[in-house]
Formats: structure tokens, sequence, C-alpha cells
């Protein structure tokens, strides 16, 4: 964009300098290629601006989804039934967690049973 924008700086001096009789082409012409210029670098600029609005949108939606998600913490595989409710910053590696179909997965782990 800075090739753009120096461009459009030059060809707007081209054309102020054609207005006094220095020229090679129409004043027209050159005045519809600066114009063009400048508006890709506005439109650049607006396109830039909208990216960066989105990307601090999706930004706080992730800091707001940082939520304590509850963890249904068991014993072993083996004893699936005596679940515990505990919080997921309380979670240690080695710790066994089920998590249901639809629920939010309380932290990095490695499935050991059921869909992989």
């Amino acid at each position: 964009m800075l090739l753009v924008y120096i461009s459009a700086i030059l060809t707007t001096g081209l054309w102020i300098i054609s207005l006094f009789g220095f020229k090679d082409t129409s004043s027209g012409y050159t005045l519809a290629i600066a114009i063009i210029l400048w508006f890709t670098c506005i439109f650049a600029n607006f396109a830039e601006a909208i990216a960066e609005g989105r990307g601090k949108a999706q930004a706080d939606s992730l800091r707001a989804s940082k939520k304590d998600v509850e963890a249904h913490k068991i014993p072993s595989a083996d004893r699936k039934e005596q679940i515990t409710n505990v919080s997921s910053a309380t979670l240690k590696k080695g710790d066994i967690v089920i998590v249901k179909a639809g629920e939010q997965i309380p932290g990095d782990g490695e499935v050991i049973e059921g869909a992989r």
C-alpha cells in the first residue's frame, strides 16, 4: 500500500504539472489515474480498519468464553458412576474427567475411551 500511496502522490503531482502545460497525455487521463489510486488507498484503509475491528471482537469473545468450566471428575475409568463436580482450574495432570456431548471440554487432555 505504501507504493500505491506514493504513486497517488506522484500522479497527483503530475496532474498539477499538466495543468500548467507540461504534459505528455491529457490532463483528464492523469486525473482519472490519480483518483483511482486515491480511492484504492482510502478503501484499503477502510478494509484494514474493519479487519482490525473484527479481530478485536473475536479476541474479546474468546476472553469472555474463558470462564471456569465445571469438570466431572472420576477416580478411574472403571468407576464412571462416582462423579465429583470440580472446577476446571483445580484439575491436575493425570485426572480423569467425563465429557458428554455438547459440553465444554474443561482442559487439554487425551481421549482414553469413547470417540477419538
